[in-house]
């Protein structure tokens, strides 16, 4: 059985915080879980003792959780092989959804020898593209709502992405969803400052990585793209592109799911995730 508390480290520009789970076998891969944005860690929360064999690395990510905003450029792959580094680990496998797929993506673009595997959720690459109506709507309701300064609507959009265009949230296990909606609005109460016309100033965004996409077939590390059954289509196509674009991919889907799996079907998730691990040795 693990247990684990909250640590912090100062690293040369901010703060982070994370979970750090120690490993039954030294000899494993570490595991780093990398969450979506506006949510934290939290997420995670079923994975945390699926893996005893790997230590696991569970970072806030910056502007998110009990991380600090950034002042200045920044990246999120930068971010985490600073993290790697002072903890002194030189290889792991990094595991994201949404956000943090994107980021696991360009951790293995930008810093290939420090990445031994991927396993990436609701993404292809951090240059997520969007066709699907659905989600076009999501987006520019979510925008709006940002731009007004009205925190109930930006969580309600938000919202939207969690069942997917296939369902409604009444589908949905209520604890999942209660999760979710506390992260996305401690998110906005720790890290969305309010300016002096009473519009909302978000955290400074990270410097993107760019052509991602184009550069996939660069990865040779393996990859798994594990995504909600029930995902916009938009995030289903993106996970299948990735697989496809890699020397070492592969694409599964995880029933009941939508843009969360690791949280509505964790034990389909986990399984599939172990399987891919266990592969690796």
């Amino acid at each position: 059985m693990w247990t684990t508390s909250l640590r912090t480290l100062d690293l040369s520009d901010h703060r982070v915080a994370f979970l750090d789970i120690p490993a039954a076998d030294d000899d494993a891969l570490p595991l780093v879980l990398l969450h979506g944005g506006a949510v934290d860690r939290r997420m995670w929360g079923p994975q945390l003792g699926a893996f005893e064999e790997r230590r696991l690395i569970v970072p806030d990510a910056r502007g998110h959780g009990g991380s600090s905003d950034a002042d200045g450029p920044y990246r999120f792959c930068d971010d985490v092989v600073a993290l790697l580094d002072r903890l002194g680990i030189e290889r792991a496998v990094l595991g994201g959804v949404s956000m943090g797929g994107g980021t696991a993506v360009d951790t293995a673009l930008e810093h290939p020898e420090r990445v031994a595997a991927l396993v990436v959720s609701g993404t292809g690459t951090s240059e997520p593209q969007f066709r699907e109506p659905w989600a076009l709507e999501v987006f520019t309701a979510w925008q709006a709502a940002g731009e007004r300064g009205d925190a109930d609507g930006w969580v309600e959009a938000f919202m939207r992405f969690v069942p997917g265009p296939q369902r409604d949230r009444a589908d949905v296990d209520g604890d999942v969803l209660d999760l979710i909606e506390t992260m996305a609005r401690d998110t906005l109460a720790a890290h969305v400052q309010v300016g002096p016309d009473g519009r909302p100033v978000p955290p400074v965004p990270p410097t993107p990585v760019t052509q991602t996409w184009e550069r996939l077939g660069q990865i040779q590390a393996p990859v798994l793209a594990i995504c909600g059954a029930l995902d916009g289509g938009d995030h289903r196509d993106m996970g299948r592109r990735l697989a496809d674009a890699v020397p070492d991919g592969r694409y599964v889907e995880v029933p009941g799911s939508g843009h969360y799996p690791n949280l509505e079907n964790p034990d389909f998730f986990n399984a599939e995730v172990g399987r891919f691990l266990a592969e690796l040795e």
